[in-house]
């Protein structure tokens, strides 16, 4: 899906809808940090603050590649954001991932959808994987990856 695609009135409803839902799960994984930082990334566009994407990659970097939860992924945000500095925004890839926000609620709220949830992370980090080694570096630099 294109980033125009994803933005469409039915997807924006969709997502709110789906942050409805994760805010309320009270789940310790904290799943709803997965949501923000997929549909961050893949609605990102030219005009989009280079923090707010770049923030949405680590997210997704470290939740599908480390295993942090949503939490721990909170955590890392924090603590990036105590030395703020330019942060890397490479070029935004066309296709942002197969699935969308709308197909999240296909599924029935309980596990299937937490499901779904974290395979629409994994897609649109897919999309993104161009921009891993950068992430990486930067986050091993930072300390919060070996």
């Amino acid at each position: 899906m294109t980033a125009a695609e994803v933005s469409s009135e039915g997807q924006v409803a969709a997502y709110h809808e789906i942050l409805a839902y994760t805010v309320t799960r009270g789940d310790a994984e904290f799943i709803h940090q997965y949501a923000v930082d997929a549909w961050a990334a893949q609605t990102a566009h030219s005009g989009s603050k280079p923090i707010g994407v770049f923030f949405a990659l680590v997210g997704l970097y470290l939740h599908v590649e480390h295993g942090f939860t949503g939490r721990a992924v909170q955590r890392a945000h924090m603590r990036l954001a105590q030395h703020p500095e330019p942060w890397p925004v490479g070029p935004l890839p066309t296709d942002r991932g197969t699935l969308s926000a709308c197909e999240v609620l296909t599924f029935p709220e309980g596990d299937a959808r937490d499901a779904m949830i974290r395979a629409w992370v994994v897609a649109v980090w897919a999309a993104y994987a161009g921009q891993r080694d950068t992430i990486a570096a930067l986050l091993r630099r930072r300390g919060l990856i070996a």
